[in-house]
């Protein structure tokens, strides 16, 4: 009876250790992926700020007003994503404004409202640098019936700068994560694998094919890394919801198409992953001699 329950069939081997460390691997791999796209939402919000303030002459007549909001709406350089790329704001609205975050009702005191009506121009990100920043300063600046032009110039050099950083960190962080989660996975079949080697070598020497010997690992191996996939999938699913219900206005940042995408890349990263692991051990242990099993 205990012979029996110890016998060993071809491709079979612990499960719970090969899952389990199949599943972290692939946590640790979502949750980096998560904070990527955080990462890229984050940035599209900022970039959604950089605007350009355009402050109309005072003198101008209403169509010559809407003259230059069509100009505006015109030009390539205005965002289209998320929302009308130009806003007008007329100076009663911004002295409104004004005086509700302020407290302070400045007409009163000057006797008049000295404020503009203007313009809030969303540029698109890809001119977002300085020299397309200037230039599109000037050419808003030469149209008949604006005052003024103005944009926060540390700002846009700030964005640049840090973007820029940040996604050199993250790409050094990702490839030797992925490097990581590779080497963890490929080690964990290798072990589990190891008891299998003297079954191997004795289906080759009663003549079975490779393609016979590998096919019962490989099965198993695409089993066990889509049941990793779901767990990992699960748990991810299950931390994302405690995070955004937990940390305030995160769900902001929180990208639905690509973390769906994320969760579909998990399932096939666990099959994938266990499928070439497993076929590169076993291949292994085909060509070993005897003795090297040993």
């Amino acid at each position: 009876m205990e012979k029996h329950r110890n016998k060993k069939t071809l491709g079979g081997y612990p499960a719970a250790g090969v899952v389990i460390s199949i599943t972290l691997a692939l946590i640790v791999m979502g949750i980096f992926g998560l904070l990527i796209i955080y990462s890229q939402e984050l940035e599209k919000q900022v970039r959604q700020n950089v605007r350009v303030q355009v402050y109309l002459k005072s003198n101008i007549t209403e169509t010559q007003r809407l003259q230059i909001e069509n100009k505006l709406l015109s030009q390539s350089y205005v965002s289209k994503e998320d929302g009308p790329g130009v806003v007008f704001i007329s100076k009663d609205d911004a002295a409104k404004k004004f005086i509700e975050e302020t407290g302070e009702d400045f007409i009163n005191f000057i006797g008049e409202n000295p404020l503009r009506d203007a313009y809030l121009v969303s540029i698109d990100r890809e001119f977002h640098s300085m020299k397309e920043i200037e230039k599109i300063k000037s050419e808003i600046q030469s149209m008949s019936g604006v005052f003024q032009v103005f944009y926060v110039e540390g700002l846009i050099e700030s964005i640049n700068t840090n973007v820029t950083k940040i996604g050199l960190i993250l790409l050094g962080l990702a490839s030797v994560l992925l490097i990581s989660v590779v080497l963890l996975i490929n080690n964990t079949l290798r072990i589990a694998l190891f008891s299998q080697r003297f079954l191997i070598r004795s289906m080759q020497l009663v003549g079975a094919k490779k393609w016979f010997i590998l096919r019962p690992f490989l099965l198993r191996a695409c089993g066990y890394g889509l049941l990793a996939g779901i767990l990992a999938a699960i748990l991810l699913w299950s931390m994302s919801n405690y995070a955004q219900n937990t940390i305030e206005d995160l769900s902001i940042l929180h990208n639905q198409n690509q973390f769906i995408a994320l969760i579909v890349l998990l399932l096939f990263a666990g099959i994938i992953v266990a499928l070439l692991s497993t076929l590169f051990s076993i291949r292994r242990y085909l060509r070993m001699s005897l003795d090297q099993l040993y």
